[in-house]
């Protein structure tokens, strides 16, 4: 019997509901103090994410459920880590996410602004301005501020003679990231692969032809853009060639094997001639395979699915390298870079399916006898891979999340050719001209205007703390905070 924590009553159609324990010390916000309840949650993430913004930011350590341990400064990915059970907090783990989605960069301020403007707000409430003329003044606000942006940005051409400036809006962008040290080598590496693959004429940029691989080893200086594609592959057998010139590659998504019944009738066999004729058969099989690969002038088979030794061995006596098990995404990548075609079977292959490069080679790396294959000078020469090098996993997962947001700011910068100078310099204008629209207004959404900008204040305010705190540690070691408290100060 099922126990309910109450009372079973009925009404008065004789059907039953559950009247709850403790119901009438239980308590509903309503009004200002749940408007309240969700400004403070919000506040909260915000002031999480405050120390992580600019150069000077702390970088966040997030440690699962079991145990895996990850150290980032970007705000998309904090909040994604992070348990939040709030609502409203959640509001604010999908603002970062859909800034991520959109922009790629500035995850993080977009958080703590929001803090900032929903703190402002909590002040106008207590003045007892209603929220929806607090709404309606932010929205003005922030129209005024967008028309400040438009007249303060610069044209900024985006052509392959622009590139050096591109590479300093890259460092810009990752001048508060934990590849500091080698920024300029990631932002080169970022620059040239969005060049590589951006229609200049159409501003567009097709981020499907560009895929970041991460490898653990080596120093994050070891980091590199290749011109093709790059699959966490071997050759299936140690004894075929590493280099091969010229390919001309058969891309497969049927395995070397012998066809099987796909019934539920068992073959049986008898006797050892029987055995033997059977695996005569499979042998046929495979080497009927191989040569009909061999035929269609393939020199190189990329292969989605595994095959056994056997198949193995007669693909290494007929000379025909092959890579197994390669995932269905580098498939694709392969197929584009290659302008071959994936095959589903083997009668369909033909010398026109095939794809066509000129180098694969495979990469070692360090004592671990790690190896990676590379594909380079593809037909179509605007698929390109940016492998990530670091000390460890978690060094290699961050360097990836910062090469990306690189990668999205200059993706940004052919889609709408303008910038605006950071550092905060950009919303203190705002702020500015936000206030000098205030000052016009008679209505009562001059009180918004103002809070607009008092909150457009707390990106450079953020800044600044994160700076001077940082600052203030390393020139005065002895009145950093932890002392600070042992000594009763």
């Amino acid at each position: 019997m099922a126990m309910f924590p109450g009372t079973v009553a009925f009404d008065e159609y004789g059907r039953p509901f559950i009247i709850l324990r403790d119901q009438e010390r239980q308590k509903r916000l309503t009004g200002i103090d749940a408007l309240k309840s969700h400004i403070q949650a919000a506040r909260q993430i915000a002031g999480i994410l405050r120390t992580s913004l600019g150069p000077r930011g702390l970088d966040k350590m997030m440690v699962s459920p079991d145990g895996e341990v990850t150290v980032t400064n970007d705000g998309a990915t904090i909040l994604k880590l992070m348990d939040v059970e709030h609502e409203i907090g959640k509001l604010m783990v999908q603002l970062a996410q859909s800034q991520d989605d959109e922009i790629g960069d500035g995850t993080t301020g977009v958080v703590v602004l929001a803090g900032a403007l929903l703190e402002q707000a909590s002040n106008l409430l207590d003045k007892g301005i209603h929220p929806i003329r607090i709404a309606d003044g932010f929205e003005m606000a922030a129209a005024t501020a967008l028309a400040h942006l438009d007249s303060i940005s610069e044209a900024f051409p985006v052509n392959k003679d622009t590139r050096e400036n591109l590479i300093k809006v890259a460092m810009t962008t990752l001048g508060s990231k934990v590849v500091v040290k080698c920024h300029r080598l990631m932002a080169e590496i970022a620059v040239d692969a969005i060049l590589s693959v951006a229609d200049l004429e159409k501003r567009d940029v097709n981020f499907e032809l560009i895929k970041v691989e991460g490898k653990v080893g080596g120093r994050m200086e070891d980091s590199m853009l290749v011109r093709g594609v790059v699959i966490d592959k071997t050759m299936s057998h140690p004894q075929m060639p590493k280099v091969l010139k010229d390919v001309k590659l058969a891309i497969l998504t049927c395995p070397f094997e012998p066809p099987k019944p796909k019934t539920k009738h068992k073959l049986q066999v008898g006797s050892a001639d029987e055995y033997r004729e059977l695996r005569q058969y499979e042998h046929d099989k495979f080497l009927e395979m191989v040569r009909r690969v061999k035929e269609a002038g393939a020199t190189l088979a990329i292969c989605q699915w595994g095959f056994d030794d056997e198949a193995n061995h007669l693909l290494l006596a007929e000379g025909l390298p092959a890579v197994r098990w390669v995932g269905g995404p580098e498939m694709e990548l392969i197929a584009i870079a290659t302008g071959g075609r994936i095959v589903p079977r083997f009668e369909e292959l033909t010398t026109d399916k095939l794809g066509s490069c000129g180098l694969v080679r495979e990469l070692t790396f360090g004592t671990s006898k790690e190896e990676m294959l590379v594909i380079e000078q593809c037909s179509n020469s605007r698929a390109v891979t940016l492998l990530m090098r670091g000390g460890n996993r978690m060094i290699v997962d961050e360097a990836k999340r910062s090469v990306h947001d690189a990668l999205c700011i200059v993706r940004s910068l052919v889609q709408d050719s303008r910038v605006v100078y950071g550092g905060g310099a950009a919303e203190v204008s705002c702020a500015l001209a936000v206030a000098r629209a205030a000052a016009k207004l008679a209505s009562l959404e001059q009180y918004s205007y103002r809070a607009f900008a008092d909150a457009l204040e707390a990106v450079p305010l953020a800044l600044a703390e994160n700076r001077s705190v940082g600052h203030f540690r390393h020139s005065h070691p002895q009145w950093c905070p932890d002392r600070i408290n042992k000594m009763g100060r």
